[in-house]
């Protein structure tokens, strides 16, 4: 009797590695496959908070910019500046799709390329 356990204790041992290793890839999958189109909620959410949070944050961030201006001219960073204050929460509030995360949005972007390059 011991010895029928010890190769079918062996076999579940096997299993349930192989199956805990391959967990990582099925949760990896579903952040790397983002879904094609945007939900009603995710859409509703955009407009009613997201879109006007972000055009607050733009404006705080275009007079955070205005303010550290002489200090950035000195330091010779003014374009690392303004790309962190104003440019990045400008494009997240006028140029991404509606309802899209950043991932989707740059996956969008991506298959646009593709098909513009493909014609």
């Amino acid at each position: 009797m011991l010895r029928a356990k010890r190769p079918f204790l062996a076999g579940v041992l096997a299993a349930s590695l192989i199956t805990m290793g391959m967990a990582p890839l099925t949760a990896n999958a579903s952040t790397y496959y983002a879904e094609d189109r945007p939900t009603e909620m995710a859409v509703a959410g955009d407009i009613l908070i997201a879109r006007p949070v972000m055009l607050v944050i733009t404006g705080l961030g275009l007079a955070a910019f205005t303010v550290s201006l002489p200090f950035s001219a000195l330091g010779g960073n003014v374009d690392e500046a303004g790309e962190t204050l104003v440019k990045a929460p400008a494009r997240s509030t006028f140029l991404r799709c509606l309802g899209c995360t950043p991932a989707q949005h740059e996956q969008r972007q991506a298959a646009k390329r593709t098909r513009d390059a493909n014609r």
